[in-house]
């Protein structure tokens, strides 16, 4: 839906889909659910197109493109009156029912086939998206710090890829553009580290200029803030980088007192098997001691090599939804994602692409476990209530 001068959607990974059938299903009845919903509180006019922010697999993608199915789903976009501006291109693979974690970045981008899925995912937009707005598609950062990956190769494949894009959009007249989405433990995770990588990008391109407009930043609200980067100096220095802010994830993270009993317990109630849950928590000297996942986390704890009382506050990687605090002695970091809110008044035209993006509705413990549906409209009536 249109958001001021931008555009705001939910991400369509809260919803289990791997092949291109199943995501065509799930696009005709999960997401225009949302719609009618939306339409029935009066938060979208009946006239009003309506936003996907869509994930494909790689599957999904291959599949779209044969055939006849890229030329029915834009005929059905049309008969809808939906719009794709955004394609989530982080998980390449299964990411619902099965253990993803750090499945999640393979293949990184050292590897073709993320290279040639990213292409995909473009091609589809090039046939889909509308003329009068910008194009993005999200990724990982990189790669995963435990992976060792070869930097050169990452730099390489998207310089590639910016490439492609400059002449994928002046063929078709879109702008395309990329978005890397640092994320705890991440190839580059916070602010300093993805200014960083983003200078080493800009100097080993022949040209830099090409990288500045295709290949951004995903700035995704509860990574950022588990990093407790501040948010309005974050974008102060990726402006000063010269880094284009491609997409923003509206999402939060749960929060808790290391040194409150209470706290420790409630938290193992998030404790489980599918995704990734890293823990950052924050000393009193300010520095930052990571666990890679709840698991190591409660190992060091229970072993004694953690002593809790040396830190002030500890956050964790399960996204929260934005309309729903959890219980005492818990809370979320959605104060931070009211700072990128207010960061985006005063910057109104900084980001054209908006995206709700809380995937965890499947593994959220029941206390905070509603009907899908419900949960992505309240989310949509949160954001639009302090926009």
């Amino acid at each position: 839906m249109k958001f001021a001068s931008s555009h705001l959607s939910y991400c369509t990974n809260i919803h289990p889909a791997e092949s291109w059938e199943e995501t065509r299903v799930m696009l005709a009845s999960q997401v225009l659910a949302v719609r009618e919903r939306l339409r029935a509180s009066g938060h979208l006019g009946a006239d009003d197109g309506f936003a996907i922010g869509l994930r494909l697999s790689a599957v999904a993608a291959r599949e779209l493109l044969e055939g006849e199915h890229l030329a029915i789903f834009r005929e059905w976009l049309a008969a809808t009156h939906t719009y794709v501006f955004t394609i989530n291109g982080f998980p390449y693979g299964s990411f619902h029912g099965t253990r993803v974690k750090e499945q999640v970045f393979r293949p990184d981008w050292a590897d073709p086939a993320r290279l040639e899925y990213t292409k995909n995912l473009f091609r589809i937009l090039a046939s889909i998206a509308r003329p009068d707005i910008s194009a993005s598609v999200s990724t990982l950062p990189g790669s995963f710090k435990s992976f060792g990956a070869d930097e050169a190769l990452i730099r390489k494949h998207l310089i590639e890829l910016a490439g492609f894009l400059d002449v994928l959009s002046q063929k078709t007249g879109h702008d395309f553009h990329l978005g890397l989405e640092p994320e705890p433990l991440g190839h580059f995770e916070n602010m300093i580290e993805t200014v960083a990588f983003f200078q080493r990008l800009h100097h080993h391109a022949p040209d830099a200029s090409a990288i500045r407009r295709r290949i951004g930043l995903n700035y995704d609200a509860c990574h950022f803030a588990l990093e407790y980067d501040d948010v309005h100096e974050a974008f102060e220095r990726f402006g000063c980088a010269g880094i284009r802010i491609s997409k923003i994830h509206l999402s939060s993270a749960l929060v808790f007192d290391p040194n409150e009993p209470m706290a420790l317990s409630a938290i193992r109630a998030f404790n489980e098997p599918t995704y990734f849950h890293q823990v950052l928590l924050r000393h009193t000297d300010e520095s930052i001691r990571r666990f890679q996942d709840l698991p190591e986390f409660f190992q060091a704890l229970d072993d004694g090599h953690l002593q809790v009382a040396d830190f002030e506050q500890a956050r964790v990687h399960f996204h929260i939804p934005l309309d729903a605090e959890p219980a005492a002695p818990l809370r979320s970091t959605r104060g931070e994602t009211l700072k990128v809110l207010d960061w985006r008044r005063t910057h109104p035209d900084a980001c054209e692409h908006y995206e709700i993006e809380t995937y965890t509705w499947g593994v959220l413990p029941g206390g905070l476990q509603r009907p899908v549906t419900e949960q992505i409209a309240g989310e949509y009536q949160w954001v639009l209530a302090n926009a």
